[in-house]
């Protein structure tokens, strides 16, 4: 099967997730929360309270990135994605709790896997090292929780026609063990 370029709004996620399949190109638009190691351990100690995060968890889109500070004129410094296999110890409950997409780079593990499956979510992969260029797709950022983390705090941000592509689709799908397979297949020849 061909893998398309899809233009996708986070508010499609629920109903567009489980159609998407490893390797399709996403142009994503719309509301994502930015989060990374520290932000996760304070949203597990707010679950662990019975208190609400600080972001509406169905439906919705984090990004594992810790953007750089904003130069003048710019509504965002860098901000790339982080390596997402840290954030695999919360990302089952998450989904669980309906969230549908997370963005990131690198691997995810067989737990996150298979919440990905069980909730019909996806895992998206940004370019790494290219923080500077997916700014420019960044139309506003906000501070919404744990200012104190500094560039991990929560931020609110609208995104307008961000490049991603599916790494791991809710049918089992996965560019790194295929992409892996394709590589050794080429070695082996």
């Amino acid at each position: 099967m061909e893998n398309k370029l899809i233009k996708l709004d986070v508010s499609q996620l629920s109903a567009i997730a489980p159609t998407l399949c490893a390797g399709d190109k996403v142009l994503l638009s719309g509301t994502v929360y930015t989060g990374r190691d520290a932000a996760h351990k304070r949203f597990f100690q707010l679950i662990a309270e019975g208190k609400p995060l600080p972001f509406p968890v169905e439906g919705s889109a984090i990004y594992y990135a810790g953007p750089t500070g904003t130069k003048e004129g710019m509504v965002i410094g860098s901000c790339g994605p982080t390596t997402s296999g840290r954030m695999d110890p919360y990302a089952p409950k998450l989904l669980d709790m309906g969230m549908k997409a997370m963005i990131g780079k690198g691997e995810r593990n067989a737990d996150v896997a298979d919440a990905i499956k069980r909730n019909g979510a996806v895992y998206f992969c940004a370019v790494g090292g290219a923080g500077a260029l997916a700014c420019k797709c960044i139309e506003s950022c906000e501070v919404i929780a744990f200012e104190d983390l500094g560039c991990e705090s929560v931020k609110r941000l609208v995104v307008k026609d961000f490049p991603l592509t599916v790494a791991i689709d809710c049918h089992g799908g996965d560019i790194f063990k295929t992409g892996r397979a394709a590589y050794d297949r080429r070695k082996a020849v």
